[in-house]
């Protein structure tokens, strides 16, 4: 893009867009529903017993919660990004930038400045791999120092890409890119999807290219296939429709993934703190949300976040201590109870089915 104009209409849009349920998967769902924790009515715990410390990227975390990603670049952003970013500075917990493409190609500043308010928060950078394969170690460098970010998203989306008006439709060199960064960054790299998932071919790859962390960001949540359909000219606005619940569901995504050496942080659809806890059950380190913290702030500002995130660490605990369980790490040993729909994603020789219920 030769204007910022463009790219600021766009974040724009997605505020909008994503502050509704317009932009939600019509038929997917994440099928955190098929997922059955077992109930411990002897658990041996006090609730003040159960430890939620997590660590992510090499820092402790006072709960497995991650503010997700969802918005930068545009004026709008700088009172939602520091409102958020501030929660997780109070609670301890992780918050993710946007997309950082604006900084990095028109030195749009607006929603990146917020560790005036988040001074030791854990922080996540954002960048499309289609953007990151020309950036040099200098940029990356300069995107690091002014937004102050702990850790590097790189993310994917093909599918919102091909859709978007004007998107790319090259998505060659992804696994080189990548490669590259966890080699050159400086800080850890994560590897996230954009609302469809990652599989477990895709994580194979990603642990030859020498990634630990991934954001399975999987369907039932927001579509943004859905976002950019709605934004969308008549020739991709019809391909959008078409492919609107595209993707793998996120509970599947995380199941998919089992005992491959990758640690994953489970986002899409997730709703509540016992979604997170099923995500943690099949193996996922922490879960994120995005969508309902924005909703939240929307219609409350930083006070009624600060109580929704609250509430989430609230229903995790409990989740862990009704399944016996002290620690995150426990309740990855449960065992489980699967639906039909997500007991097919799951590996047959994987740590996972190991641990499922079977009837007979």
């Amino acid at each position: 893009m030769n204007s910022s104009e463009p790219i600021t209409n766009r974040k724009t849009d997605h505020l909008d867009l994503c502050a509704t349920d317009e932009v939600a998967f019509r038929g997917a769902t994440p099928l955190f529903d098929e997922v059955g924790l077992v109930h411990d009515a002897l658990p041996e715990l006090a609730l003040e017993e159960v430890d939620l410390v997590t660590e992510v990227v090499g820092r402790d975390l006072q709960g497995p919660l991650v503010i997700a990603a969802m918005t930068g670049g545009v004026d709008r952003a700088d009172a939602v990004n520091q409102g958020l970013a501030s929660v997780a500075e109070e609670l301890g917990i992780a918050f993710g930038f946007g997309s950082m493409r604006p900084l990095l190609e028109h030195g749009i500043r607006a929603g990146y400045r917020v560790r005036d308010v988040a001074p030791t928060a854990l922080i996540f950078g954002n960048l499309g791999v289609v953007q990151a394969k020309s950036v040099s170690p200098q940029q990356v460098a300069d995107l690091i120092g002014i937004t102050g970010v702990d850790a590097l998203c790189l993310h994917l989306n093909p599918a919102m890409e091909v859709v978007q008006s004007g998107g790319d439709t090259d998505f060659r060199g992804g696994i080189e890119t990548i490669g590259r960064f966890v080699r050159e960054a400086g800080v850890p790299i994560l590897v996230k999807e954009t609302g469809c998932g990652l599989s477990r071919s895709v994580g194979n790859r990603l642990v030859e290219a020498g990634v630990t962390w991934v954001d399975v960001s999987g369907a039932g949540g927001t579509s943004w296939v859905g976002v950019e359909t709605l934004r969308a000219r008549a020739r991709t606005r019809s391909l959008g429709e078409r492919f609107w619940d595209w993707g793998i569901p996120t509970a599947a995504s995380v199941a998919q993934l089992s005992g491959l050496g990758l640690k994953s942080i489970a986002t899409g659809g997730v709703r509540n703190g016992l979604d997170i806890a099923r995500a943690i059950a099949l193996g996922a380190t922490a879960g994120g949300m995005a969508r309902p913290f924005l909703q939240a702030f929307n219609a409350g500002g930083r006070e009624a976040v600060l109580q929704e995130a609250r509430q989430v660490l609230d229903e995790i605990r409990l989740a862990l201590l009704l399944t016996g369980s002290r620690t995150p790490s426990d309740l990855r040993r449960r065992p489980l109870v699967l639906g039909p729909t997500l007991e097919r994603w799951v590996p047959p020789d994987s740590p996972l089915a190991r641990r499922l219920l079977h009837r007979g």
